[in-house]
């Protein structure tokens, strides 16, 4: 499947969420919905998987992605009313240090469903 056949998917996915629940609830059970939806729709994924971040090829940390998705997308979950920069930057490095070609930043905690890409592959 395509990466964009994907994506879309995980954002209906997640409009579909959002749509039923609103805003206010703890990002945790956003997380447990969405999961249940992207079952639903037949994505292959893996919650809380740990990944170790590397520098210069030595292993100096880890960190729980939310969602790794059909082992290319990396998903950060939300629950904020404002969607700080900062937050796309974290979404950006964790696809980055992933090794990722994309990335989602998605943010329930708004009246509407806001989502981020962030890509590693290179475009012209």
């Amino acid at each position: 499947m395509h990466l964009d056949d994907v994506t879309y998917k995980i954002i209906g996915c997640a409009m579909n969420v959002h749509n039923t629940l609103g805003s206010g609830f703890q990002e945790v059970t956003y997380q447990r919905c969405l999961a249940i939806e992207l079952e639903k729709e037949g994505l292959g994924f893996e919650q809380e998987k740990e990944q170790v971040i590397y520098y210069d090829g030595a292993g100096v940390g880890g960190r729980r992605a939310d969602f790794v998705i059909e082992n290319s997308i990396v998903v950060e979950l939300k629950a904020l009313v404002n969607l700080e920069d900062i937050r796309l930057a974290q979404a950006k490095n964790y696809t980055v240090a992933y090794n990722f070609p994309l990335g989602l930043l998605i943010n329930f905690g708004a009246l509407s469903l806001h989502y981020k890409k962030c890509s590693t592959i290179a475009t012209n």
